[in-house]
């Protein structure tokens, strides 16, 4: 390691630059909040998965349907893995999420898809934690920072090989429920949505962090399926996440998803998102 350097003359005056904001997003393609809601009013319940603790559960929703995560046991956190059910190469892209809305998602955001496609997959209705904002500590709820407990960093942290951390878990249900290979199945895993998850970044040395989930059993994220979905949840292995994770030491609970679907004609005209508009030519001519 090298010493760190002198700041230079001109360092407080670099350091009071204001930021800006990298994605504006006033002008995304606003969520129909209005229409959504009077559908879900007089939708009905057409499946439910229970998700087991230390484990996970895959769950299929048609676009135009409802689909909630529940707590209904005890504080939980979850890993949220959303697919195009038609095409397991589109699926959430965390990463875009986080540039468009934030580090943390609720009520009217969205969850996109990866390139090329980069449009609406899910559409967030209802968040009965979205009271919660932004606690002294600069935590927040349901992230897409964190990438998901896995098996590859408890194995370079401290040895070992657990194999119910959230990863491991997404990846046993994707298998089974495709009919995949566990090495098949497993490039498709990707960063998650923590449901309920409480976390942020410490402000001293910028790591990530978390602390005990303010969620309680009742307590539910409900989202509006853009296209027709594939989904994955993991019952995180570390509960509510007060302490640790990729363990077997932390009190669990199991999840509760339903799937509502509209009344016929209660969605009017509306239609799934198309992909994105991008000619994809990339510069090249001819």
């Amino acid at each position: 390691m090298t010493d760190m350097p002198l700041p230079p003359a001109d360092a407080d005056a670099r350091r009071a630059i204001k930021p800006v904001i990298c994605y504006p997003n006033k002008t995304l393609p606003e969520a129909p909040m209005a229409l959504y809601k009077a559908a879900r009013a007089t939708a009905r319940k057409v499946d439910e998965v229970l998700i087991p603790a230390r484990d996970a559960r895959c769950f299929e929703v048609p676009a135009g349907h409802f689909f909630r995560i529940s707590s209904v046991e005890g504080p939980q956190v979850g890993d949220l893995n959303l697919w195009n059910s038609k095409d397991l190469s589109e699926r959430f892209f965390s990463g875009k999420t986080r540039a468009l809305h934030g580090t943390h998602i609720t009520t009217g955001e969205r969850m996109w898809t990866n390139l090329p496609t980069l449009r609406p997959m899910a559409t967030i209705v209802e968040d009965t934690l979205g009271w919660y904002g932004i606690d002294a500590y600069g935590g927040s709820v349901h992230d897409v920072i964190g990438t998901r407990c896995d098996p590859y960093t408890g194995n370079l942290l401290a040895g070992g090989h657990y194999h119910y951390c959230c990863h491991s878990n997404l990846t046993r249900v994707l298998a089974a429920h495709t009919g995949m290979s566990l090495h098949e199945a497993e490039p498709y895993v990707h960063d998650v949505l923590n449901v309920f998850m409480c976390t942020g970044f410490t402000r001293d040395t910028g790591q990530y962090f978390m602390k005990a989930s303010p969620v309680r059993p009742g307590d539910y994220l409900e989202f509006f399926a853009e296209i027709d979905l594939l989904g994955a949840l993991s019952a995180c292995p570390g509960g509510d996440c007060s302490s640790e994770h990729s363990s077997d030491t932390a009190a669990c609970y199991p999840m509760l998803v339903e799937v509502f679907a509209p009344e016929e004609g209660a969605l009017g005209d509306w239609k799934s998102p198309a992909i994105n508009g991008y000619d994809r030519s990339h510069g090249v001519t001819g």
